[in-house]
Formats: structure tokens, C-alpha cells, sequence
């Protein structure tokens, strides 16, 4: 069979179109037709709709196309909104010397001048030629691991951190399992965390302020969390830069390591949401998780 890269499409912005009313909705089938590349649509959603189960149902697909003769590489086509998260989980588990790329676009396939057509052929181009998962975007093509979307609506939408990629994990599906967000302001309390505990959340990631501090009780909070068994990893609102838990006080990093906590010193919290939720799936230790994390 000959050579190939599979394009599989998920909907966003990339397979939308404005109605009368100026509203951009995902509509089947992404009308691509380009020599030596075969198309699989997965679904059509907005990817601000995603839920864990399509996160397993794009990484099976991903893995379904590299086990197809002849395919060099796979791309996918993604809503910009939580294509980081979505790269990410491809990447956790990812063992495969082969690339998968994602990419998307900023404007509707109906614009008068779509970015949609140079981010895929820009994500074509990578999958015969680079390795790893990445994001082709605007004219840069990234590393998944640390990627972020930093700007709303330019067409140069995403950045990375570039940092270094652990050994893939053994793939186990996250449906089902649940992680929350707690975003972290001044005057926070733990009703969000003791919330989340109480709907049975296997994780919580905190998004904490500068290089990882809190209050006093938010550090309450996070202690009775561990205790029940919850694992905290703590972020920052900080779009770039290492995390640290040099502060004490009593609502410091230090304290909430103390507490129980566990520092993503670079994902920020969308990706360190996705990495928890694999390492929960595949029954990771409170050990494994702070190893992964570190």
C-alpha cells in the first residue's frame, strides 16, 4: 500500500462555517482532498465540548491510523481551545517513532482568508518529517508537551515551553475519571476543593498564584483533601516559568507541599489536568505522580 498521512478531523473552528447570523458552527466532513493524504472524520465538535471519552476516542483513532500500512504519519484536525490538552494525551502515550501533529485555525473555513489551509499543509509537511506529537500552527510547529494557547485570536496562537518528554505511559481510557480546576485568587477559601472532594474527584489541580502560593486555608483544604485519598497538584495562573514551593507562612508553596500537595513545576493547568487524569487511570502511587510531576 502506498505511502499516506492519515488526516483525521474532530471539528473546531478548522471544519466550521458562519451561518446567517454570523455564528460559526462545526459542520460533517472537512472537504479536504490532497494527493497522498487520506481523510477519517471522527467526529464534529467544537473542541471546548470535549469530554475525556473523545480524548480516548482521538487517541484510538490516532493509534488506528498508524497501524494502517503505508501511513507515515497522522494529523488532526482540532478546535484551538483545548487542542493543548488533546495533543497532550496523544503524547503521554505516544511510543510510536512516527509524528502526530495537530493543528487547526483561528478562522471559519469560509473567511475570506482562511488560516485553516497553511496550518495543514504546514501539519502535512511535518508528518512525512518530524517525530514526536506536536502542533503546527501559524507558522510554527511545537512540541505538545508545555504547549499553551497564549492569544484569543491571532493567527500565531500557541507557544511552548519545549520541556522534556518522560517515557510514553501504558494507554488505560479516562472516562469516567474526574479532575478539577480550582483557580486561585486573592481571598480564596476550600469550598471549590471540599466541593470537588465531595463529587468524587480523584484529582484536583490547583491554578495558584506566582510561583505557586495560596492562603491558609486553601493549605486547610488541600490537607483534608490528601487525607481523603484526593490527589493536589499545584500549578500557576503565571502563563510561563517553573513553579517553586519556596514560601512559607502558612499559605505558601512550602506548605501546601506540606500539606500533601504535588508541584507541575512547568505544565500550567489544562495539561497538568490531562497528566493527572492519566496517571489516575493507569492506578499510579501518590509516589509515581510526584515523580511525574517533579
Amino acid at each position: 500500500m502506498s505511502e499516506h498521512v492519515a488526516l483525521l478531523t474532530t471539528g473546531g473552528t478548522i471544519a466550521s462555517s458562519r451561518d446567517e447570523h454570523g455564528v460559526s458552527r462545526p459542520v460533517a466532513g472537512a472537504g479536504i482532498e490532497l494527493d497522498g493524504v487520506r481523510v477519517r472524520e471522527v467526529m464534529s465538535k467544537d473542541s471546548s465540548a470535549l469530554n475525556f471519552t473523545d480524548l480516548d476516542t482521538i487517541r484510538v483513532a490516532v493509534v488506528d491510523s498508524l497501524a494502517e500500512d503505508g501511513c507515515v504519519g497522522v494529523v488532526v484536525l482540532h478546535g484551538t481551545d483545548t487542542m493543548e490538552e488533546s495533543a497532550l494525551y496523544v503524547d503521554l502515550f505516544h511510543d510510536d517513532e512516527r509524528p502526530v501533529v495537530f493543528t487547526g485555525a483561528q478562522r471559519t473555513s469560509d473567511h475570506p482568508d482562511p488560516d485553516g489551509p497553511s496550518n495543514i499543509a504546514a501539519a502535512v509537511a511535518a508528518a512525512q518529517s518530524e517525530q514526536g506529537v506536536l502542533i503546527a500552527f501559524g507558522g510554527r510547529v511545537l512540541p505538545a508537551r508545555g504547549a499553551i494557547k497564549k492569544h484569543t485570536t491571532e493567527l500565531d496562537a500557541f507557544r511552548s515551553a519545549a520541556l522534556p518528554r518522560p517515557k510514553p505511559l501504558q494507554w488505560r481510557p479516562v472516562a469516567g475519571i474526574r479532575v478539577d480546576i480550582v483557580a486561585l485568587y486573592p481571598g480564596a477559601d476550600g469550598v471549590q476543593i471540599d466541593a470537588g472532594r465531595a463529587a468524587g474527584a480523584s484529582g484536583i489541580v490547583l491554578e495558584a498564584l506566582g510561583s505557586g502560593n495560596t492562603n491558609a486555608g486553601v493549605v486547610h483544604a488541600v490537607k483534608q483533601a490528601v487525607a481523603a485519598g484526593v490527589h493536589v497538584v499545584v500549578t500557576t495562573r503565571v502563563p510561563f516559568g517553573e513553579t517553586s514551593p519556596t514560601y512559607g507562612g502558612g499559605g505558601g508553596g512550602h506548605d501546601l507541599v506540606d500539606a500533601g500537595a504535588v508541584f507541575s513545576r512547568e505544565l500550567r493547568a489544562g495539561q497538568a489536568r490531562i497528566q493527572l487524569a492519566a496517571l489516575v487511570a493507569i492506578g499510579a502511587s501518590d509516589v509515581v505522580v510526584h515523580n511525574s510531576f517533579s
